[in-house]
């Protein structure tokens, strides 16, 4: 399918769920999703398969808690990925007045906000499978919840692009993605080669780059933000990254314009060797890391890149639960 058709067969689920009730949201998803759509969502909600388990075990769950949800997309990006499948790519965040609890965090009465990034694939016209990642811990810092240190980048409520063109996307992203994979490549060399200048950081980044990470790890500006308030923490605890680098790992690509998409479940194999990375002290373990991301190309430099990890699972993984933990402290 092309790009524009893609995206117009996911658009009446789209404007059904900008201001969803429960009925109107499971009418709509029935509609749009496969009975045996694979679901792949972040923890704590796991694999589910269908249109009625994604009202049930999520969506619901979120509109009783916030009973005037607001889903507000800021970039929608589609394409063929170079293996031949059709993906669509959304971020943007849900809004409401938080009015009761949502996975055990307190509601504060007020509104707030929660990043998400959701990718769907279609097939003849259906989606068959979605991968998403919400950024519940944002959630919980609003509520006064977050039980782990404090986040070293900015808290935000993650902004549209700055080009103001993230729902209006359209051409030929060749251009963009090139530039995307030569900069994961370059970043790829270090720690290997410990110089750091291997990374060509300045050859691929804008001067003004904005990184928008998860909450947890925060927003950083610049180069040197980016390197302050994540990279160098993120290299500290996992020397050893991977990317894409076993058959258990897949991405799927997709670009248009000035915009690349990626969505990978799992994409990193890491052993958590150092400290630092979330305040945590290391394990030992090996993990697996879910990246969900989009970037913004401006001039031939990566000028706004928005980034999910799931860290729930990834302190999951580590013996950690977050939601526990948030709940032992209230």
């Amino acid at each position: 399918m092309t790009q524009a058709a893609l995206k117009s067969t996911l658009a009446p689920w789209r404007a059904a769920m900008e201001t969803a009730t429960p009925d109107t949201a499971r009418a709509a998803t029935r509609a749009l999703f496969a009975p045996e759509a694979r679901l792949q969502l972040c923890h704590p909600f796991g694999d589910l398969t269908g249109p009625d388990a994604l009202i049930d075990a999520a969506l619901g769950p979120l509109m009783v808690a916030m009973p005037d949800l607001e889903r507000r997309d800021m970039i929608v990006v589609a394409g063929t990925t170079p293996e031949g499948a059709d993906w669509i790519g959304c971020m943007g965040t849900y809004m409401g007045r938080f009015a009761a609890p949502f996975l055990g965090i307190p509601p504060t009465g007020r509104l707030a906000h929660m990043r998400y990034h959701e990718f769907f694939r279609l097939e003849d016209g259906r989606v068959t499978e979605m991968q998403a990642i919400w950024d519940i811990p944002e959630l919980m810092m609003q509520a006064g919840a977050w039980p782990l240190a404090p986040q070293l980048g900015a808290f935000l409520a993650t902004p549209a692009p700055m080009s103001g063109d993230g729902l209006a996307i359209s051409g030929d992203g060749a251009a963009a993605m090139t530039r995307v994979i030569d900069m994961l490549t370059d970043l790829c060399k270090h720690p290997a080669d410990p110089d750091p200048a291997v990374m060509r950081l300045a050859d691929h980044w804008h001067p003004r780059v904005n990184w928008y990470g998860p909450a947890g790890i925060g927003t950083a500006r610049g180069i040197d933000g980016f390197r302050a308030h994540h990279q160098i923490p993120f290299l500290r605890a996992f020397p050893d990254r991977k990317l894409d680098a076993m058959g258990d790992l897949m991405s799927h690509w997709i670009a248009e314009g000035d915009y690349v998409a990626e969505t990978g479940w799992p994409n990193m194999r890491l052993t958590h060797k150092g400290g630092g990375f979330l305040g945590l002290a290391p394990s030992g373990r090996e993990v697996t890391l879910r990246s969900l991301d989009f970037w913004r190309v401006e001039g031939g430099l990566i000028r706004e890149n928005w980034v999910l990890v799931d860290l729930l699972d990834f302190c999951r993984q580590i013996g950690l639960d977050v939601l526990a933990r948030m709940e032992e402290g209230a």
